[in-house]
């Protein structure tokens, strides 16, 4: 899908790093040609955005399943995928085909399975999947455990400048676990693991990234222990960045009241300390990303008593209206919820997208930071509604959206 013929978007309010402003955007031959205090040239088609933002499309990091409806719902338009696939992407061929599932209007940017078969053990060919289109290697929903494997692959990830994508939970601590060790867990006869389970994840695999040279990304850093130690090791210089996703600044443990497993996660939710201290890493930058970590799980998968249930939620719509909350509560400003949603994501894979600014590629939407919209699980866009934020007011959503110049939808 190559654009036919330049974009203008006139009567906006650009979101650029350097701050909200008035101004148009251009796109030419699928690219950002010009933006600011522009006109319109002969031949343009022109579009104007009544006072909307101009935003560049976001970049989902870290889902476990391509959805275009619900992407395209939530402004997104490049999304990191996971090797959680069945089967996993730890092979080229898979990964050269999940590199291509969603063109043209939503571009899949796979990770590659960081061992055979996500089992923790043998290094799978790293650098035959980065050469099919792989733009990081992850651990998956696991941990390896066994620290001479994760080295090794920190090492070889160093070599091909692949990001490394970590799951952070010490599994001999949290075992088969499906809560935090606390009161709520206690009240609820569930099986806790102790929040330092992360901190211990954590510390372990900033060491051996400081070791390696290697690029770590934590997907999720949910406590104050493990937050923390991601502060300490940027203050070191070490090349270490972290993510979150809505549920774990937006509700607490105390959402598993009644055996909600719509609140079922991995991690699992935390204290009312922790959340609050997610936060304040979002606010002081210690959190490099918001992703959705959209997973979504039908009946058969959540209808379950609690331990049973599986984990994850279908966040790919809501992504973007959650993190406007930030915004209107303080914590950062527009032009932060965008490097969190859109710029650091793309930087984590290398893709010259993110960000509006000559050159890049003409990803763009435009948001009206004020609609209202309510969450209906039964009426999602995702094939499974299980959302936590059911029935929530929303505001926020994303009104137009264009991908390398050309509308979406």
């Amino acid at each position: 899908m190559k654009q036919q013929r330049p974009l203008t978007i006139t009567g906006g309010k650009l979101v650029t790093p350097g701050g909200i402003a008035p101004g148009a955007l251009r796109c030419v031959d699928g690219r950002i040609d010009a933006l600011g205090d522009i006109a319109p040239q002969d031949g343009d088609e022109v579009v104007d955005a009544g006072g909307a933002l101009v935003t560049p499309g976001l970049v989902d990091f870290g889902v476990f399943e391509i959805e275009k409806a619900a992407c395209h719902f939530g402004g997104i338009t490049r999304a990191g995928l996971m090797p959680d696939q069945s089967p996993p992407l730890d092979y080229p061929a898979r990964v050269r085909f999940a590199a291509q599932y969603g063109k043209p209007d939503l571009w899949v940017h796979p990770m590659a399975a960081a061992t055979v078969g996500l089992e923790g053990a043998q290094l799978a060919e790293l650098a035959l999947m980065h050469d099919a289109g792989a733009r990081g290697v992850s651990t998956g929903r696991k941990w390896i455990g066994d620290s001479g494997t994760m080295l090794r692959l920190m090492q070889y990830a160093a070599m091909l400048d692949m990001v490394v994508v970590c799951h952070a939970e010490d599994a001999g601590l949290a075992g088969k676990a499906v809560a935090t060790a606390g009161e709520m867990a206690t009240r609820l006869g569930l099986s806790g693991a102790p929040a330092e389970a992360e901190a211990l994840a954590i510390a372990r695999d900033i060491a051996l990234a400081e070791l390696s040279g290697a690029r770590v990304h934590f997907r999720q850093v949910t406590t104050r222990g493990g937050l923390d130690l991601v502060r300490q090791a940027k203050a070191r210089g070490a090349n270490v960045t972290a993510g979150v996703t809505p549920a774990h600044f937006m509700l607490s443990d105390l959402a598993m009241k009644d055996f909600r497993t719509f609140a079922r996660f991995s991690p699992p939710l935390r204290s009312e300390e922790d959340r609050q201290a997610v936060i304040a890493a979002i606010s002081d930058g210690t959190i490099d990303v918001i992703g959705s970590g959209h997973d979504p799980r039908g009946p058969e998968d959540k209808r379950l008593p609690f331990a049973d249930a599986e984990t994850g939620m279908a966040g790919a719509e809501t992504l973007l209206s959650l993190t406007l909350t930030l915004v209107r509560d303080g914590a950062i400003d527009m032009s932060r919820a965008f490097d969190l949603l859109a710029a650091n994501p793309a930087r984590l894979l290398g893709v010259d997208a993110g960000v509006l600014a000559d050159g890049m590629e003409a990803d763009v939407a435009l948001v009206e930071p004020e609609r209202p919209w309510v969450v209906d699980s039964a009426r999602m866009a995702s094939s499974a509604g299980n959302t936590p934020f059911d029935r929530q007011p929303m505001q926020g959503r994303a009104t137009g959206l264009w991908k390398g110049g050309v509308k979406v939808g």
